[in-house]
């Protein structure tokens, strides 16, 4: 999801930059005159300087202290007349528009209207035009963060998540976006976009397909990775309705409050909702905006979290089992068309959406990531100040191995699934505990329920309680057969539009088992029935 500002025009603070004084101004002359671009955005580029460096400097002084960057008169608007207000604004929330996944949103998006320190200080030179005429930009941001834990296990504070190892500090992810985004407001032309976005750091973990570079998570589980979670093109046709965007590549899956990419949270840490159901998905999606009330959506995938290329990956099948018979070679059973759909409503006053979504379905046999995903997320406006945020959903995978089965299990040490330590050495999808010891294999299923309580103060700072509900039926995707409750409280506070730090404090308990300092790459089984963690993050945009 795109980093979108709404712009106004605000006055500047005192920012300790030097200059003299000047009345009623607390901004350094430029020459023999004052130049406040906040009031006279012709004079952005005077104010910012000539040289590349100076004017990333500058830009990051301009903003300081402020909640937007200073307005072009002249842009286009940046949204449809007719459509919902924008229920919210970036700073001091993740998103401006209820979020929606598969899509540049429709209806409210301009090329190059991202805010960026770095596209401002390239804008004066021929490279920084050339991107300019052809809507390309290149932006990102650094994201670094630690956390003091009841655990001390490497990976011991999982199923939290994404603070994996307990008390330290880390990289959680260095981003690079390159995209030309659509032009979605308009209805006259066929527009087109793209996003590349490589991401380093702990995070990658989170993100990660089986086939695309993912031994340095299943066979190393290294603490820091790359990836390419968003590899994509879109095409806008606006005749269609109200406009109909498609989407191919790899891309971040629909549904969700939360994403992986960090500015989009409300909180540095993740619930167990988000951290535990599907990542990505490659393939196609279509979103088709009925009206300005009503969007539905239809995709075709690999399954989830799975590359196309995967299809043909086999190895040889030592130990037979009636999961997958001697008579086949054995490949990941959840690399096979998926299909997804959606259907979205938004109030006309913008203050209300629901989004009700089937993500990557398909037969459900025990695969990579292979789930069948159905919820909703909804969101409720009550003034300027809160909002609520809410999601759930149930997910399942069938014919999922039986760890309670001692032959299964025979055969799983043995190599017989694509996913047995030969194989997969860490991290492989888990095994299902089954009620029934007798059986090779059951169907896991969880049910989660979330919610975000959110109060703004003021235009720099929010203030999020989250409260969850996950019950891991079978412990297919915990490794712990439980439910969970997690409550913890945040505050997101933006130096500026591209600085924000986010501090919180968040318990866990599992209701019905150990669930918490344990690692079962290493062997360690879990010995604590909670969690409390305390951890805080800064987020710097480029």
């Amino acid at each position: 999801m795109m980093r979108k500002y709404l712009l106004a025009g605000v006055s500047l603070v005192a920012m300790g930059m030097g200059g003299a004084a000047h009345a009623g101004d607390t901004l350094p002359p430029v020459g023999k005159t004052f130049c406040d671009p906040y009031k006279n955005y012709g004079c952005l580029d005077s104010y910012l300087g000539s040289d590349f460096l100076t004017r990333f400097i500058n830009y990051y002084r301009l903003e300081w202290g402020k909640d937007s960057a200073p307005a072009d008169p002249k842009a286009p608007p940046s949204r449809r007349a007719e459509w919902p207000a924008t229920p919210q604004t970036i700073p001091p929330m993740p998103f401006s528009e209820w979020p929606y996944g598969g899509a540049t949103s429709i209806g409210v998006t301009r090329p190059s209207s991202v805010d960026s320190p770095l596209m401002n200080a390239l804008s004066n030179t021929k490279l920084g035009e050339a991107m300019s005429d052809s809507h390309i930009q290149v932006y990102g941001w650094i994201n670094a963060g630690g956390n003091l834990s009841t655990n001390t296990v490497r990976g011991g504070n999982a199923p939290a998540a994404y603070d994996y190892n307990p008390n330290t500090v880390q990289l959680d992810q260095a981003v690079l976006y390159i995209e030309r985004l659509p032009d979605t407001v308009q209805k006259d032309h066929i527009d087109w976009g793209f996003r590349v976005a490589p991401i380093y750091g702990e995070n990658y973990r989170y993100t990660t397909a089986f086939g695309l570079w993912s031994n340095q998570l299943l066979n190393q589980n290294k603490n820091y990775g790359y990836d390419v979670p968003m590899a994509y093109g879109e095409v806008f046709i606006p005749w269609l309705a109200d406009g109909l965007l498609v989407r191919f590549g790899r891309f971040i899956s629909i549904p969700d409050i939360e994403a992986q990419l960090a500015p989009n949270n409300y909180m540095y840490t993740h619930s167990m909702t988000y951290t535990f159901d599907n990542y990505t998905n490659t393939g196609i999606q279509t979103t088709l905006a009925v009206n300005k009330n009503w969007m539905v959506q239809l995709g075709l995938s690999v399954g989830s979290d799975t590359m196309p290329w995967h299809l043909g990956a086999k190895i040889a099948n030592p130990s037979p089992n009636p999961l997958f018979p001697n008579s086949t070679m054995l490949k990941d059973p959840g690399a096979i068309p998926s299909v997804t759909a959606g259907v979205r409503w938004t109030s006309d006053s913008g203050n209300d959406s629901i989004y009700v979504v089937a993500d990557a379905w398909n037969s459900g046999t025990w695969g990579y990531n292979n789930l069948q995903w159905v919820g909703l997320t909804a969101y409720h406006k009550f003034n300027d100040q809160w909002h609520i945020s809410f999601e759930t959903y149930n997910l399942h995978q069938n014919n999922v191995l039986n760890a309670n089965n001692p032959a299964a299990m025979a055969a799983y040490l043995a190599g017989g699934t694509p996913f047995s330590p030969q194989y997969m050495l860490t991290n492989a999808p888990g095994l299902a505990q089954c009620s029934n010891a007798a059986v090779w294999s059951c169907t896991a299923s969880v049910q989660t329920y979330l919610a975000y309580l959110n109060y703004k103060p003021t235009s720099l700072d929010n203030i999020s309680y989250r409260i969850e509900y996950y019950d891991d039926k079978e412990g297919q995707r915990t490794g712990t057969k439980t439910a969970y409750f997690e409550t913890g409280i945040g505050w997101q506070h933006w130096f500026s539009p591209q600085i924000e730090i986010r501090p919180e404090f968040t318990y866990y308990k599992s209701l019905n088992a150990n669930a918490f300092n344990g690692n079962a790459n290493f062997g360690i089984a879990p010995n604590k029935n909670f969690a409390l963690v305390g951890s805080a993050d800064i987020i710097i945009h480029f």
